[in-house]
């Protein structure tokens, strides 16, 4: 079955397409919707309250929390993987998430919310 460019939005799509894009550039989104950067920002806005960088970093994050929670896995190394340039920034925004730091779910020391 074949979408329109105009209304293919990602985050409407099954749960596996966004583990393949969660480093994918806002410019290839925008372009793979028929729109222009500044036209996908708004509508996406406008569709999910929530703008699109927000949206991938919070998939970067679920993916981050998945690995660490199901798969036994350590923060440093996730944290490239899942779209973060530093192991700083990525424990910052997941305990802004969670509530917890990658490191407390991967050792286990306080009860995981998922």
């Amino acid at each position: 079955m074949m979408t329109s460019k105009k209304t293919a939005f990602i985050p409407g799509a099954n749960k596996g397409v966004w583990l393949a894009t969660a480093n994918m550039l806002l410019q290839k989104f925008s372009y793979l919707t028929g729109r222009s950067l500044t036209t996908f920002k708004k509508d996406f806005y406008k569709i999910y309250k929530i703008t699109p960088q927000r949206w991938l970093t919070q998939r970067r994050l679920e993916l981050a929390y998945y690995h660490l929670a199901k798969k036994s896995r350590k923060p440093v190394e996730v944290y490239l993987e899942t779209g973060f340039e530093n192991l700083s920034h990525f424990s910052f925004a997941f305990k802004k998430q969670f509530g917890i730091t990658p490191t407390e779910l991967a050792s286990g020391e306080r009860q995981t919310i998922h």
